[in-house]
């Protein structure tokens, strides 16, 4: 019988499946793991420290960087906290984009991660599908904030601008015929409304094809059915939170449990798993947008019929309109100040969480009354998960390493913040 050798190998930082730059240090017993150590700090962001000597509006675009994913989630955070140490109240209309927003961004999230999941265990078609989704969505990024992923649409006390009632079109050119063009352009002859009900219709249909290709998959299912198995107890205990924890069959989720903009005026369901492996993880990743599928349908309905303002018109908070700016003399000032020197928030300390796509993401930030955080500390989701990289990964083979990395759906930005 051949002699089973220890050894110590690193995965990563540069394997394609480390998610970012994840350096693990894993100790084996032949291929099966005895010890996983995960390194950080390859990425090193600075983002906590950086925002100390930037005004709080301008750290807005580093919320961005974060979570490189999940980017008008981590502006929701930081905004929600600014505003409750202002005291301010964001216009409805304004929640009501946040909360779709929010939606959006967690099914670009969920797309990208069930995609490069099923692409790090073999599966390479699948995240062709999801990209092609993807890819209605950053157009729908792109048309509201002029960019495809470092938005920077959200404001302390409500959002950029409001939804434009045209969309960016495609062009004939050498590349696309006028057959092709007329296809592509069908669905954006309207608002950005209109392209988002549009979207919201057809996706369901694709969500059936993913599951068609994944869920009774039987090379799927070998490599993702009771790996990575983590207990309801073990799961609070270890800090987790979004499908990681409801994964595992715990019941708990931010916008219904302490609603926060209009969550708690809306109706949608929490999915949880059973078993807390890679496939129940995987499962309630694919019900979840289909919830978030309905929640934005109901922001569409909702904005469709109730206009009004989009940011507060505290001009110590928010700008003044370019119009008003370039005619009056005293919005001139305000627009000066607000764009040099930023607005004094009032001392204290607050909290303000949501619930991100990949967890509960949180901004604590702390004012002395000066026109930048005293102090900013941020709770990233991707941080508990990874920290129980060993215990999940014990006794399992080499391979599985790969699937219980992509079921946690870490980005290293948020880590190595």
């Amino acid at each position: 019988m051949a002699e089973v050798r220890n050894y110590t190998i690193n995965f990563g930082p540069q394997h394609p499946a480390a998610h970012g730059v994840l350096r693990l240090v894993l100790e084996l017993a032949g291929e099966v793991v005895e010890r996983a150590d995960p390194h950080i700090g390859l990425l090193h962001r600075g983002t906590e420290k950086l925002a100390e000597t930037r005004t709080w509006i301008q750290s807005v675009p580093y919320m961005d960087r974060l979570d490189y994913v999940s980017m008008m989630c981590n502006e929701h955070a930081y905004c929600m906290a600014i505003e409750r140490l202002l005291g301010v109240q964001v216009p409805i209309r304004a929640q009501y984009i946040r909360v779709m927003f929010d939606e959006i961004t967690r099914l670009l999230n969920h797309l990208l991660n069930i995609g490069t999941h099923a692409l790090d265990i073999g599966a390479m078609t699948m995240v062709l599908y999801t990209f092609r989704e993807r890819e209605d969505l950053m157009d729908v990024y792109e048309a509201v904030s002029g960019a495809r992923m470092h938005a920077a649409y959200y404001r302390p006390g409500g959002v950029y601008r409001d939804l434009p009632d045209t969309m960016p079109k495609y062009s004939v050119s050498r590349f696309k015929t006028p057959g092709d063009v007329k296809s592509l352009n069908s669905a954006r002859e309207g608002s950005l409304l209109d392209f988002i009900e549009d979207f919201c219709v057809r996706f369901p249909r694709y969500l059936d094809e993913y599951h068609t290709l994944l869920t009774d998959n039987r090379i799927w299912k070998q490599r993702t059915v009771g790996i990575g198995v983590v207990s309801p107890e073990r799961a609070k205990a270890l800090g987790f939170t979004g499908p990681m924890l409801r994964g595992s069959g715990v019941v708990w989720d931010l916008r219904k449990k302490q609603p926060y903009e209009v969550y708690g005026n809306l109706d949608f369901d929490i999915p949880v798993g059973v078993n807390g492996d890679c496939y129940d993880r995987y499962l309630v990743r694919m019900e979840e947008m289909r919830q978030s599928n309905r929640i934005i349908r109901q922001c569409i309905e909702w904005l469709r019929s109730n206009p009004g303002p989009v940011i507060v018109d505290d001009h110590k908070i928010a700008p003044p309109k370019r119009e008003s700016m370039k005619s009056n003399m005293e919005e001139l000032i305000h627009h000066f100040k607000l764009f040099s020197e930023g607005m004094h928030v009032p001392e204290g300390e607050v909290y303000a969480a949501v619930e991100h796509p990949k967890g509960e993401f949180g901004v604590y930030a702390v004012s002395d009354g000066a026109n930048k955080p005293w102090r900013l500390k941020l709770r990233a989701p991707g941080f508990a998960h990874l920290a129980a990289m060993d215990e999940m990964s014990k006794g399992h083979m080499i391979a599985d390493v790969v699937a219980i990395i992509g079921t946690m759906d870490i980005v290293f930005g948020e880590i190595d913040r």
